[in-house]
């Protein structure tokens, strides 16, 4: 769910690309932040570092907030932030996992309690839904990186695993060990990508209609606008017809 763009346009509209934006290159610095303070400034020698600066240049966020987030991590000078994964299902029992980069646990856990009751979902125990979704590596690129069939001949050769290719971009799944290795290879054929990271992909999607989609969107919209949040993924599908009247709604 997260990260497809079909849905983003849904819930970003009416003006609310300005803002989300600021949202974005926020989670952006503060996950360049921790990874500079886990394992230095040198991206180079920091794996992590390196596919945080590489998902915020495919966001276009500016190299000065770049920088300054890699000074800020590798000179020490931020909050001690922990990492944390809440489950719970949305509306017609959808599979919800989110992820958290947090200095407060406690903050955290109640704004996302919050945000699953108040939009029709329930907040479960950790492994709760897990065990629906696969954690593999995610690369995506625009789509003027080239054709369906540039794409798939790269991502063969890089070892990816598999290629979808839409309107609005390619996203190529790989082994989660092999992440690196694999985006290394498709930078030196096609460029850098426009984001490269682990994901839960979901074993299966459930189809929901439009009165489920709706509170879905909300829920999902809700957990994104949370400063903490940085990642929200799901295993529902919403119809084109459906996203047509949700987007004229």
């Amino acid at each position: 769910m997260a990260g497809h763009s079909k849905f983003k346009n849904i819930m970003h509209r009416k003006g609310r690309q300005d803002s989300v934006r600021s949202k974005l290159f926020s989670k952006l610095s503060k996950e360049i932040t921790v990874a500079a303070k886990m394992g230095g400034g040198d991206i180079d020698g920091n794996p992590r570092l390196r596919l945080a600066v590489q998902n915020a240049k495919g966001q276009s966020m500016p190299k000065d907030n770049i920088q300054r987030a890699i000074n800020k991590g590798a000179g020490g000078d931020t909050e001690d932030y922990e990492e944390i994964r809440y489950e719970g299902y949305g509306s017609g029992g959808v599979a919800i996992i989110v992820e958290v980069l947090t200095d407060n646990r406690n903050r955290s856990a109640s704004n996302v309690r919050a945000c699953f009751s108040k939009n029709g979902g329930a907040l479960g125990e950790t492994g709760s839904v897990a065990f629906m979704f696969d954690r593999v590596g995610e690369i995506v690129y625009k789509a003027e990186a080239g054709d369906e069939d540039t794409m798939m001949e790269a991502a063969i050769d890089a070892g990816a695993d598999d290629v979808v290719s839409g309107e609005d971009g390619h996203t190529i799944a790989c082994a989660f060990e092999s992440i690196g290795e694999v985006s290394s290879a498709l930078e030196a054929a096609l460029g850098e990508a426009e984001s490269v990271k682990p994901v839960w992909k979901p074993q299966n999607n459930i189809e929901v209609d439009e009165q489920k989609a709706s509170t879905l969107l909300k829920l999902m919209d809700a957990l994104e606008d949370d400063d903490d949040v940085q990642n929200v993924y799901a295993n529902f599908d919403i119809s084109e017809e459906v996203m047509a009247k949700l987007a004229d709604a």
